[in-house]
């Protein structure tokens, strides 16, 4: 092999890698990226941000290009996940149960959507009438649940779906973060 040839597929391997450390986010115990402020390079919003799935089936790729292996397939419209990097047209994902990989931006959608508290596993939730502890109950949703997210002051987010409109506490879902506001 002569030494230009091999140049260019030593220079790629090496940008893959520095595109993967790139790409590598610190984590505060409250799920949220450290120095959250950061705009990403392809689109300038802000990385970390909660999105969700365009359609039904969604490769999970191991890097930003149809080139690099599936290592999941997403098979439900409207998942919330979270893009915590941006490359070109590319955005590296995480799910609610921590898998990372790349998607293509166009398989992504704007709508907000979240689950509720997946992490715990056999509870059954109150979805309220109105944003207040001692409110009425409206609903109740299995851990889970995937809900649509219609707004959120910082303490409650007022969800729907199939069969229930009402008010969740932030903190028992997964796809918004706990002081934003919708």
């Amino acid at each position: 092999m002569s030494r230009l040839n091999f140049f260019p597929e030593t220079f790629h391997r090496m940008a893959i890698v520095a595109l993967g450390l790139l790409a590598v986010v610190v984590w505060s115990p409250e799920g949220r990226a450290a120095g959250a402020d950061t705009l990403g390079t392809s689109t300038g919003l802000r990385v970390p941000r909660y999105v969700s799935l365009k359609y039904d089936r969604v490769n999970l790729r191991e890097g930003p290009s149809k080139e690099h292996r599936t290592a999941w397939i997403f098979q439900r419209a409207g998942l919330p996940v979270e893009i915590t990097a941006e490359f070109d047209t590319w955005r590296r994902i995480r799910d609610s149960e921590g898998a990372e990989g790349w998607v293509q931006q166009s398989l992504l959608s704007g709508r907000r959507t979240a689950l509720v508290a997946p992490w715990k596993k056999t509870e059954v939730l109150p979805i309220r009438v109105k944003a207040s502890e001692g409110a009425d109950v409206a609903a109740k949703a299995q851990a889970g649940v995937l809900a649509n997210v219609r707004t959120c002051d910082g303490g409650w987010c007022r969800i729907f779906g199939d069969g229930f409109d009402g008010y969740i506490e932030q903190s028992n879902l997964w796809g918004v973060y706990p002081d934003e506001k919708l």
